[in-house]
């Protein structure tokens, strides 16, 4: 990766950076991302949490997901732009929503999940993996094994 990944809010308050490429990128068609994405599928890139760095002060809000899993979405408190979610099942992962991307470019998904969730107008790319609810795991990096190095 050339240059780090970059972003923010709408106002300008909050401000994000990667030095990683994402893991993944997919769209959500679970019932809580149509609220956080004003009915559609929000689009999602998932990147490891380490390699961000977020200045500005964040408001979150924590309920239970689809998945049974904890969440804990971040927003802007003063514009609302709605920026990460973290999930008590991948401990060292971060989603951050495509919109708040510098480079709107970064959004196309890979995969859609939570299929059997979206409304009969909503729109699935079948080209691609698809998944009526959660996708198979994507290991966190604290779950991988350490590298191999040679003597």
């Amino acid at each position: 990766m050339e240059r780090p990944i970059t972003g923010g809010c709408l106002c300008g308050r909050i401000r994000f950076q990667s030095t990683s490429a994402p893991i993944a990128t997919r769209a959500c068609w679970c019932r809580d991302c149509q609220y956080l994405a004003a009915g559609n599928a929000s689009i999602n890139l998932i990147f490891n949490k380490n390699d961000l760095t977020v200045t500005g002060a964040l408001q979150s809000y924590q309920s239970t997901a689809d998945s049974g899993n904890t969440m804990q979405r971040s927003f802007c408190p003063h514009c609302g732009t709605p920026l990460f979610s973290e999930s008590s099942g991948r401990s060292g992962l971060i989603v951050i929503r495509a919109g708040a991307f510098d480079d709107p470019g970064l959004g196309r998904p890979q995969s859609f999940i939570w299929t059997d969730r979206a409304p009969t107008w909503g729109l699935i790319d079948e080209s691609l993996r698809n998944h009526p609810r959660q996708s198979p795991a994507i290991p966190s990096p604290v779950d991988q094994p350490p590298p191999i190095t040679s003597p």
